[in-house]
């Protein structure tokens, strides 16, 4: 069976990577477009891992993953190569009752990072469900070309509308065809 498509609201959830190398910083620079309450911990940091974190005033930790690392944590990131090691933290992470990804290891995962795209309030995810994520990214690749450049725009202003007008059948259909006409007008 393959994953569940959902966008997690990570305001108030706390989220652990751990690693510190190239795969850990690309993941890292993913989690910062929707949540700065991230602590690292690894052994070694990458330069370019060390000045983002610096710049964000991250938290981390040089050091070897200890077990009860994740038990203050909603999510765990593992980004490294020890997969014994990611084993261990997806079987504690059920302890702890927080969701694990274990990099490149999809049977230590509970969620996977999709490939997306975001533009202001508009994300879309592609996943092939871990069989390939080479293909994920050319899709995607494929997809931001078909993207108006206005459309944070457009959304904002739908946004505001949304708020502004009384729930009901009216708005529905107004919002509605609004939608249609933006999608007609510019991807047609």
């Amino acid at each position: 069976m393959g994953y569940f498509p959902a966008f997690i609201k990570l305001d108030n959830k706390k989220i652990l990577l751990v690693g510190g190398g190239k795969v850990a910083y690309e993941k890292l620079l993913h989690l910062l477009d929707f949540s700065e309450n991230i602590t690292i911990i690894a052994e070694k940091f990458s330069d370019a891992m060390l000045v983002k974190m610096d710049a964000l005033h991250l938290q981390y930790n040089k050091r070897s993953y200890e077990k009860g690392d994740i038990a203050k944590y909603d999510i765990v990131v593992v980004a490294i190569d020890d997969i014994a090691l990611q084993a261990t933290i997806f079987e504690e992470s059920k302890e702890y009752k927080c969701l694990c990804n274990a990099v490149d290891s999809t049977k230590y995962c509970d969620f996977l990072f999709p490939s997306y795209i975001k533009q202001d309030d508009l994300i879309i995810a592609v996943s092939t469900s871990g069989a390939s994520p080479a293909m994920a990214k050319y899709l995607r690749i494929y997809l931001q070309k078909l993207i108006p450049k206005n459309i944070g725009q457009f959304l904002k202003e739908m946004r505001m509308l949304r708020k502004e007008l009384p729930k009901g059948k009216e708005r529905m259909l107004m919002l509605k065809a609004k939608a249609k006409n933006y999608v007609s007008n510019h991807l047609s």
